[in-house]
């Protein structure tokens, strides 16, 4: 054992020199900024010689020779430097921010699907030259530029990369930072969209199952049945106006997909609830009692339609009804959930804690349901779901983005105990993965469960240049992280309170 030991000891002098020679001439050298100076003295001065554990015991020499020490960082004088944007198109419209620092150490971020990334780049004049391990510290000086929806995006991408960076850092998972993880791998729901067609939908709920997902999530839309004679009071009107019964239709603020729930005055007939209910039908006889299932998307009508149609769907023990009405509407909510033996569920549009308080205070629904990009990102989702977990609410992840999200929400859900299941949106993209490459041993996905990594620092991933780039969306300044000087100075006095 010594002869090995002695071995490997000759073998680590040797790099050590090699190391300490490229240090010194870095430091001497007349192109080597200040700060990169000063943290590489620190470093040579910190660094251990491991031609010192002969001294120490056969244990001891072995765990230090084993070790994962992070010997090309210093935590403590790390500083931001720069973010800058990339903007793919995956599950839709994906800003994908990087947080570069003084030590060469990056982090990166995702702003919420469909938002703008310059939620983000507003942000860095607010960060610059700020320790990014002190994250919360940084969450609060960015909090106030948060808000609902996607109003939040910038300052959720902030904190991801935040996170990422620090874990990078301290070479440990963003998980161990939260606190520690309570599973080793994270069960996903794959949603399935909308399919009017019935046997085109079985096919794709079939093969979900037959990909390894244990939780199924089907969308329920008004327009499944929109032209159906007798189906739906009221649809004419809405009818006549461009994007008809479209519910993301935002274009004018006078159509339906503008106007909220108690504003429409569509109501579901007897013969619309039944049509909706032969779906979800098929759905059950396709994949058993035995697999959650959960509704999404049933359109822009009131509570007490919703009440109706909940009660229709009762027999089929869904497990969860989605954002039946607009997350503010507590009380209406807190009607329709003591209507219903069915779980409910919303949250995936609400910024922070003092967001789901009233819903969580007056248990108003069953299971909250963040997306880690609106939310507030890995530590305030968490919180959320720690404060719920109290009050006896389960939490499910909504998750629409490109695997940096889908990662995040990840670490997230394997430090908080109260989870159930993280939304996977992107199931059909047979390109969604290859966007990033895993740092750890194992795959991102195995048979419908994502893996929290073990053995990789942040997040876990690194982007794949050539694959992020194929999807970049063209014609936008930023490129493949270009420089974004522009959005280095603040001009404006941010404090809310005199």
């Amino acid at each position: 054992m010594k002869s090995v030991l002695n071995e490997i000891i000759e073998k680590h002098r040797s790099d050590e020199k090699a190391c300490s020679d490229a240090i010194s001439k870095e430091i001497t050298s007349s192109s080597t900024k200040e700060d990169r100076r000063s943290f590489l003295k620190k470093t040579a001065l910190g660094g251990i010689s491991l031609a010192a554990f002969m001294g120490m015991n056969i244990e001891n020499t072995v765990a230090q020779t084993t070790s994962r020490v992070q010997r090309n960082s210093s935590p403590s004088d790390l500083k931001i430097t720069d973010m800058r944007v990339a903007v793919i198109r995956a599950s839709g419209r994906n800003p994908i921010i990087r947080i570069d620092t003084n030590q060469g150490i990056y982090g990166y971020g995702e702003v919420r699907d469909g938002a703008d990334e310059r939620y983000a780049l507003m942000l860095k004049s607010r960060i610059l030259g700020l320790n990014p391990c002190n994250v919360e510290q940084l969450w609060k000086i960015i909090y106030q530029f948060g808000g609902h929806g996607r109003q939040a995006g910038g300052v959720c991408a902030v904190e991801m990369a935040l996170w990422d960076l620090c874990g990078k850092a301290w070479n440990v998972p963003a998980w161990q930072l939260l606190g520690g993880r309570y599973r080793d791998r994270i069960r996903l729901y794959a949603d399935t969209p909308s399919i009017i067609n019935p046997e085109k939908f079985a096919e794709v709920l079939k093969l979900r199952m037959e990909q390894g997902f244990t939780w199924l999530k089907m969308d329920l839309m008004l327009e499944m049945i929109r032209k159906e004679p007798g189906a739906i009071v009221n649809s004419e009107f809405w009818e006549n106006i461009p994007g008809g019964l479209n519910q993301y239709n935002l274009g004018d603020y006078s159509n339906y997909g503008n106007a909220l729930h108690p504003f429409t005055q569509v109501q579901l007939t007897d013969k619309g609830i039944d049509l909706l209910a032969g779906y979800v039908e098929t759905a059950r006889k396709i994949c058993g009692t035995e697999i959650p299932l959960a509704a999404d998307h049933f359109g822009h009508f009131d509570y007490n339609n919703m009440i109706r149609l909940g009660k229709a769907l009762e027999k089929y023990r869904l497990a969860f009804l989605e954002d039946m009405v607009a997350w503010f509407y507590t009380d209406q909510w807190k009607r329709i959930t003591e209507a219903l033996e069915t779980p409910t569920c919303t949250g995936e549009d609400i910024f922070a804690l003092n967001g789901f308080r009233e819903l969580i205070d007056k248990r108003a629904v069953d299971i909250i349901h963040p997306d880690i990009a609106t939310s507030g990102g890995l530590l305030e989702t968490k919180k959320i779901g720690d404060y719920a977990e109290e009050n006896g609410i389960a939490m499910a992840l909504h998750m629409a983005g490109s695997p940096i999200t889908l990662m995040a929400s990840v670490h997230c859900a394997a430090a908080t105990q109260n989870f159930l299941a993280c939304e996977h949106h992107s199931v059909d993209l047979p390109w969604y993965e290859d966007l990033v490459v895993m740092t750890g041993n194992q795959p991102m996905i195995t048979n419908g469960f994502a893996n929290v990594p073990l053995d990789s620092p942040g997040l876990g991933i690194e982007l794949n240049e050539d694959e992020v780039r194929r999807r970049l969306i063209p014609d936008l300044p930023y490129g493949y992280f270009e420089p974004t000087p522009e959005w280095d100075q603040r001009r404006s006095h941010d404090r809310i309170w005199s």
